[in-house]
């Protein structure tokens, strides 16, 4: 192992630490803020009966979607430039099975996606 090797071993680890701690205090002041207990019985929804209907299936899917393009560039500077076929397609799904949810912000954030997502594929494709 080189001195370079050990150094930049020593900043990704730094970098993976200061984020962490970043991470967890805003999410604690956040969470703090709206409430320990609201947030959790948030996240049970997720365990109970008829929560999991056909739009948040399609919702779940396009955010561990979207994560999977996204996590390795942040993580490895890796583009997995195929997953985007994925999130074009959820991303699309999501803004048609969502009529229930349907909020302004959702719908422009996956149109931009479906925009980035075309582009990405256009690119690696040509």
């Amino acid at each position: 192992m080189t001195l370079r090797n050990i150094f930049s071993c020593k900043e990704n680890t730094l970098e993976i630490i200061i984020s962490f701690c970043i991470f967890l205090t805003i999410t604690t002041f956040v969470y703090s803020r709206v409430g320990f207990t609201n947030i959790f019985s948030c996240y049970r929804l997720w365990f109970q009966d008829g929560y999991w209907v056909n739009y948040n299936i399609v919702e779940a899917l396009a955010w561990i979607a979207k994560a999977a393009v996204i996590l390795p560039g942040l993580i490895w500077q890796k583009e997995i430039w195929e997953l985007h076929l994925v999130t074009l397609f959820t991303s699309a799904l999501l803004i048609w099975v969502s009529e229930r949810k349907l909020l302004p912000t959702m719908v422009a954030f996956n149109t931009l996606w479906i925009g980035l997502s075309t582009v990405i594929i256009v690119r690696n494709i040509l």
